[in-house]
């Protein structure tokens, strides 16, 4: 059993920044695929970041490429989602979600692979 909390979000004018974090229970965290997703009210969740249970591979979303970093330091339980150059289309909840390493350096963008799912932290940015 693993338990996910997240934490950092806040509201932001656009271009601004903001790193969420995720702290997980247990001490198998070093096991985990590790991702993070999002959702606005009414609409589906979408994929964002992954990252692998060493974290030498990460893959994310187009809309988010080359402006968001995801990172874990596995001796502190700890991913990050460290968001840059904010646009108000991010606005929504991020949730991190954990699933198990299939194979080495696995990750994901399927929600569907992951069986652990945080509360989730609001990010809201501004025009």
């Amino acid at each position: 059993q693993v338990q996910l909390v997240e934490s950092g979000g806040g509201a932001v004018q656009a271009g601004g920044s903001l790193r969420l974090s995720c702290a997980a229970s247990g001490r198998t965290f070093r096991s985990y695929t590790m991702g993070w997703f999002r959702q606005n009210p009414g609409k589906e969740r979408d994929f964002v970041a992954t990252i692998s249970s060493s974290g030498r591979t990460t893959y994310y979303a187009d809309s988010v490429k080359g402006r968001f970093a995801i990172s874990r330091i596995n001796a502190r339980n700890t991913v990050y989602l460290q968001m840059n150059g904010l646009k108000p289309e991010d606005t929504a909840v991020y949730y991190c979600a954990a699933g198990p390493s299939l194979y080495i350096d696995h990750i994901s963008a399927s929600g569907a692979d992951y069986d652990y799912w945080g509360q989730g932290t609001q990010v809201t940015v501004s025009s």
